[in-house]
């Protein structure tokens, strides 16, 4: 193993530490990477928020993972007449690093495209445009009513993402390259049975170099994450009886279940994902815009014709794990982390090596002393920055931040999954990959109080490291109690692909 990012190695785990921690402060923590940057409220069309990669465990899909990378946070189902739309002006990508080196070998990029139709209505004897997306009842892809038709194209990148070899996705019936989205879901009297709708867009498609069919979907999809946003970043505002009472895992509302959000979704055999022997994977997800763009004081007639993007591309969005930009990452450095590859992560080696995080959740919590002192964290430097030896450790491993999955651990029935994954004995689950189900911020708290400290004291089975001691952890095996009071894994999901939810309607 190569650890050529000695300080880095401590990025993640604090990441993982400081989100799990102010999970455990707050009756309700789930919220992944919304708005989490000064730079990117201000553009949420390339907002990443939550990463999936997981083996499938629809029956009769063993050895396929899927991967889904979500964007446009906070999405209100009534939010008409334009609704949330994807940036045709934007590059997204989902990066796969199959060698452990911090650098892609493998990249989704998805390009969009808004067709205005320009739908008219005879008005006095005058055709007159319409102010809608939709003029009618919409039920097929491209429906006739839909004044706004939606396309994308995904391109595979094989080595760097800018210079590697590019080769077109195609639709494995009818070769076609480019691929209708389905409008968002407006309604039910527009469309009376979005379910249904929805599904005539998933895609079988062939990937260039992989001998496997793969599966394709990009649309709108139910939020699948549960927080109560407002408590979390007003210091905390929780009674610490709650978070460390098991009976109360799901006592407050999540307060963003009728939101929805953009799923770019993908399900690719593993053959197609791995290289050589290594079963382990990384992956993280990117949003890139134009260097530079000009607005037009008077703009022409179409759609979205306002601006005029030119210049070399640049990242403005990146997501492995959860929550590390949030929380972690300080507020001067939110932007250039957005920006950044995992293989320069040691650059905010100041923000793992001394984090902020903890202090300030002991005074807001008024719980002094209660943060590990094994610093620094080389527990969770292995759990979430590494991976897991013997679990989802590549051989030769350069510390980096990103999402890490073994494509050769069976995946777990969904009715058998455990909610806390890995800690819970599921060794399917988070951080060997993430599924929908998997409570992220209470298995990232289980880690940042020296929960798997302990369960590797009494199993010896996650290698950890000798700092696990008593001495270290100051919360001891009631770290395994901590938890945000919102339950994840009540969500309700799909089966199989796309697995994440239909969306809620703008009305009923």
């Amino acid at each position: 193993m190569t650890l050529s990012l000695p300080p880095v190695q401590r990025l993640l785990p604090v990441a993982a530490a400081a989100l799990a921690t102010i999970a455990a402060a707050l009756p309700a923590a789930h919220a992944s990477s919304h708005r989490e940057a000064p730079f990117i409220t201000t553009a949420p069309k390339v907002d990443g928020t939550d990463f999936y990669m997981f083996s499938s465990y629809e029956p009769g899909r063993t050895g396929f993972v899927t991967l889904i990378a979500n964007y446009q946070p906070l999405q209100a189902p009534y939010g008409g007449p334009n609704y949330f739309s994807m940036d045709p002006n934007a590059l997204y990508e989902i990066h796969v690093d199959n060698n452990g080196d911090a650098k892609e070998d493998i990249s989704f990029q998805f390009r969009f495209k808004n067709a205005l139709k320009g739908i008219t209505l005879p008005i006095g004897g005058k055709n007159v445009a319409i102010p809608l997306i939709q003029a009618g009842g919409v039920t097929e892809p491209n429906a006739a009513a839909l004044n706004v038709n939606e396309t994308f194209t995904v391109d595979v990148v094989r080595g760097d993402r800018r210079g590697g070899m590019k080769s077109a996705i195609t639709n494995a019936t009818g070769g076609s390259a480019t691929f209708n989205k389905p409008v968002d879901n407006i309604g039910m009297k527009t469309i009376p049975d979005y379910a249904a709708y929805a599904a005539k867009h998933v895609y079988s498609v062939n990937i260039p170099g992989c001998s496997q069919p793969a599966k394709l979907f990009v649309g709108q999809r139910k939020e699948a994450f549960a927080v109560n946003l407002g408590t979390i970043f007003d210091l905390v505002n929780a009674p610490v009886a709650v978070i460390t009472d098991p009976a109360l895992i799901n006592a407050v509302p999540n307060t963003i279940d009728d939101a929805n959000i953009t799923s770019l979704a993908m399900e690719v055999h593993r053959s197609c994902l791995t290289q050589g022997s290594e079963t382990v994977i990384g992956g993280w997800t990117t949003a890139s815009l134009r260097q530079g763009s000009l607005l037009n004081p008077t703009p022409a007639k179409g759609h979205q014709t306002t601006g005029v993007p030119g210049g070399a591309w640049v990242q403005v969005s990146r997501l492995g794990m959860p929550l590390v930009n949030e929380v972690v990452i300080g507020l001067p450095d939110k932007d250039r982390f957005n920006s950044s590859k995992p293989k320069d992560d040691g650059q905010f080696a100041d923000y793992v090596t001394n984090p902020t995080l903890p202090a300030l959740l002991e005074i807001a919590l008024n719980l002094p002393g209660t943060a590990p002192k094994n610093l620094p964290r080389t527990d969770l430097v292995t759990t979430f920055l590494t991976g897991i030896k013997n679990v989802n450790q590549p051989a030769n491993v350069v510390a980096s931040e990103m999402l890490r999955l073994n494509t050769a651990t069976a995946p777990t029935a969904e009715a058998a999954q455990h909610r806390l994954g890995l800690a819970g004995g599921d060794a399917a689950g988070f951080p060997n990959g993430r599924r929908p189900k998997d409570d992220v911020v209470d298995i990232s708290l289980v880690a940042v109080m020296g929960g798997l400290c302990m369960l590797n004291g009494t199993t010896n089975a996650l290698n950890l490291g000798t700092e696990c001691k008593p001495s270290n952890v100051p919360l001891g095996m009631t770290s395994l109690k901590l938890h945000d009071a919102v339950d994840q894994a009540v969500v309700p999901l799909l089966p199989g692909f796309p697995y994440l939810s239909t969306p809620m309607p703008g009305s009923r």
